[in-house]
């Protein structure tokens, strides 16, 4: 506090604590009461109070280390929070002529010994000390006046208040809490994304990912689409740059984690959206997952703090490959957090905080606001919705009633296509070239300023713009429809703001016969396998728009998708960039494309079959088996074929040894069911028997002299499933010999894994919580009182 005519000195930290609404400047008071006082508290109810505005009561314990203020004996006190809107504003005692007659009835009832005063605007020496007269008059014991500024001092000299509320992070100049390392590493975190820092809130689902980020070095993001998983991943990545040190990697896949971790530096941050694909479950990327887990835990067990946000439905499709008994023995529920579990009030300050960020005319809000309660209760609620109701861009054509808004916030995607519809032919162009482009793996998007080779000029072209065209639309969407992001080495480049706006404009793209054939054209390779489909029309989509391609186009996209299995000429790439590619492919053609699609792509590339029939093991990781069984199910696979794969995989039973062909998996079980017949199946059984029983503690010891104790094993997957076959069959010695045989590996290899049995991340000491008991029960006031303020 202040004393009388003090002044901050240079460079004091001042937030913006004014642009914050009256609720959430409550849960900042309440933030502080919990994180930097170690209390527990409640908020008092206004059918309670007779009206009180943001006060707060409980029993003060002595805070488990130094708070930094005068001293408050134990007993009942009393929080009063008052905040203003306006800037550089000051607290008279007059305003308080309520509170003094409200804090003397306190006192009778026998509830305040304490009381603190707690404001974002300025207080004057004089004012404090005559509204400390006036509560001692009205019997306070103790009270305590605390300014804006008092407030400031507490964000910036605690990391974990900033951790737990770090919508502080957008409302000062980070140059004056951050050291230099972490003020770098933030301002790149937040440069990205400026507007979802200044609309963030805080949900138990945030405090609970921050816990498990803080105890355990891991945690899973899970949610539907647009309800703020990558949000979430972007605060937890500044707070680990404050509270941690650390430098923050976004990295796109489970490989480049574990080559881009540093054993030698402590504390890094890894950032990974879409871990199991972006629209749809990605096996590829999940089965690398299951292969790289125990490296990332090595990661984790050693400094490093490593966030994954999945979408719900596709992280279902993923869990059963990930193997549980191969799985680190992290306690799942501690880890994984379910984004969209939100109260009734963190949904309303989301919606309050982006009608406050937006560009809503006063007019409009006042219209909007008797209804945004109700909008606040729609189920499902998705703050991107909330996001373009605070946007004119997005609600031109709104009624702003209740079922108008009530109606955009429940069905945002069914409005999408009819506002496609209105915008102009440059904002067509400028979306299409956007859809289209991933320029390269370091770009994910179209770069600024834009560069147009011959196939970006044929959209512009199609959609009937021009380049300078283009170039206005992409400034005037930017912000509404896209963001403009800049990559690591300071080149920027567009994206669609949100996953959502991007499928909704694949969807609307459908429905454009003009310019479907040149955006197909001018995709890159990855948004070509990535972000469309050859499946027959009319088939139902899964769950993640994709843009289908019609039969007419059939032909052309068989002959570029071919081209992308080959070699180029002239071009000798790296290996794994040409196996990553077919990969893609393969799965392509197995998960994504109808019969008539197949029948066109094996005319183009009659070689195909050739390939897929040399599938390695594991055969459940390679996805040329799959595509066999899909080519099967088409009635397009030749049966000497089917012959050779099943010859390929009698070969890998014993010499893998391989069990995928009798795996207990559904997504296996399809595979074999339609490859093998039962004859073929029986042979397979006694070729086991005969060729591999009798030499398997050869072979146990063979993978013990070369296992790295590291990875996903696949001989602990092959004895495991085998055991479980042959007891299934009756065969009780030879699913005996196996359990035998796996016991003794698992007990050979173990001492030389980075992750045991009993390993479980420490939580650090000194980092005990306070219960969290802060309440926020129903009040008169509406949250949304002061949006048109």
């Amino acid at each position: 506090m202040n004393s009388p005519g003090e002044v901050a000195a240079v460079g004091s930290p001042r937030f913006t604590l004014h642009t914050l609404g009256w609720r959430a400047f409550q849960d900042l008071c309440a933030a502080v009461l919990r994180e930097v006082w170690g209390q527990s508290v409640q908020a008092f109810a206004d059918s309670n109070d007779g009206g009180r505005d943001g006060a707060f009561y409980g029993t003060w314990q002595p805070p488990p280390e130094p708070s930094g203020m005068r001293d408050i004996p134990p007993g009942p006190f009393v929080l009063q929070c008052k905040h203003t809107k306006k800037a550089d504003a000051t607290l008279a005692p007059s305003e308080l002529e309520d509170e003094f007659a409200k804090a003397s009835a306190l006192v009778k009832r026998g509830v305040c010994g304490t009381y603190v005063l707690l404001t974002n605007a300025r207080v004057t020496g004089t004012s404090e000390e005559e509204i400390r007269r006036r509560l001692h008059a009205s019997g306070v014991a103790h009270p305590l006046v605390l300014d804006g500024q008092w407030l400031s001092d507490m964000i910036a000299t605690h990391r974990r208040l900033r951790m737990f509320v770090p919508r502080v992070y957008g409302l000062g100049d980070l140059s004056q809490i951050l050291d230099e390392r972490a003020y770098v590493q933030a301002s790149v975190l937040m440069a990205s994304a400026p507007e979802q820092l200044a609309t963030f809130v805080v949900t138990g689902a945030y405090r609970k990912a921050a816990r498990a980020l803080r105890d355990h070095g891991f945690v899973l993001l899970l949610g539907d689409p647009a309800v703020g998983k990558s949000v979430i991943a972007l605060m937890l990545a500044i707070s680990a740059a404050d509270n941690w040190g650390c430098s923050a990697i976004k990295a796109r896949t489970s490989e480049e984690l574990v080559q881009r971790w540093n054993p030698y530096e402590k504390e890094q941050f890894f950032w990974l959206d879409d871990a199991f694909g972006a629209v749809r479950h990605e096996e590829h990327l999940t089965h690398a997952w299951a292969r790289d887990l125990p490296h990332v835990m090595s990661a984790v067990q050693n400094g490093a703090r490593v966030v994954l946000t999945s979408r719900s439905y596709i992280y279902s499709e993923a869990r059963p490959l990930l193997k549980p008994y191969a799985y680190p023995r992290l306690h799942e529920q501690q880890v994984t957090v379910d984004v969209a579990d939100l109260t009734r009030g963190e949904r309303q300050q989301i919606l309050y905080n982006h009608l406050a960020a937006g560009d809503q005319p006063q007019d409009v809000r006042t219209q909007m606001k008797p209804h945004l309660e109700a909008a606040a209760n729609v189920t499902p609620f998705r703050p991107e919705a909330a996001r373009r109701l605070g946007l004119q861009a997005f609600t031109s054509g709104l009624s702003p009633t209740r079922q108008g808004i009530t109606t955009f916030m429940a069905q945002p995607q069914q409005l999408l296509s009819d506002l496609y519809d209105q915008l102009d032919v440059h904002a067509h162009a400028a979306l299409a070239l956007t859809y289209a482009t991933a320029r390269d793996k370091a770009l994910p998007g179209l770069p600024n300023p834009i560069s147009l080779d011959a196939s970006d000029r044929d959209i512009v072209e199609q959609a009937g713009s021009t380049p300078g065209g283009v170039s206005r639309a992409l400034a005037a969407l930017t912000g509404s429809f896209l963001r403009l992001n800049t990559s690591s080495d300071g080149q920027e480049y567009w994206t669609f703001h949100h996953p959502t706006l991007r499928e909704g404009f694949a969807a609307w793209l459908t429905t454009q016969p003009h310019l479907l054939p040149m955006v197909l054209m001018g995709m890159s390779d990855q948004a070509l396998l990535s972000r469309t489909d050859c499946l027959f029309p009319g088939s139902e989509h899964r769950q993640g728009t994709l843009l289908r391609i019609p039969p007419s186009l059939h032909r052309d996209v068989a002959r570029r998708v071919a081209a992308l299995r080959q070699q180029p000429r002239g071009h000798l790439e790296p290996w794994e960039h040409l196996f990553k590619r077919q990969r893609a492919v393969q799965t392509y053609l197995a998960q994504r494309s109808c019969d008539g699609f197949l029948r066109t792509y094996v005319e183009t590339d009659p070689q195909l079959y050739d390939v897929l029939v040399q599938f390695d093991s594991p055969a459940e990781y390679d996805p040329r088996t799959a595509v066999l069984a899909r080519f099967h199910q088409a009635g397009l696979l030749p049966e000497d074929i089917r012959r050779r794969a099943v010859d390929r995989m009698k070969e890998l039973a014993v010499s893998g040894p391989d069990a995928s062909w009798i795996e207990d998996k559904d997504w296996q079980k399809k595979v074999w069911h339609l490859l093998l017949t039962h004859e073929e199946r029986e042979r397979l059984f006694e070729h086991v028997l005969q060729e591999l029983v009798p030499r398997l503690a050869d072979v146990v010891g063979e993978w013990l002299s070369d296992a790295s104790g590291h990875e996903d094993d696949p001989l602990d997957t092959a004895l495991f499933w085998y055991y479980l076959a042959f007891d299934q069959r009756g065969d009780d010695d030879t699913a005996a010999e196996f359990d035998h045989m796996r016991d003794f590996y698992n007990d050979e290899r173990r001492p030389q894994s980075a992750l045991n049995d009993s390993w479980e991340p420490a939580t650090p000491h000194g980092h005990s919580d306070p219960p969290d008991r802060t309440q926020h029960p129903e009040t008169h006031r509406s949250p949304f009182d002061d949006i048109d303020q």
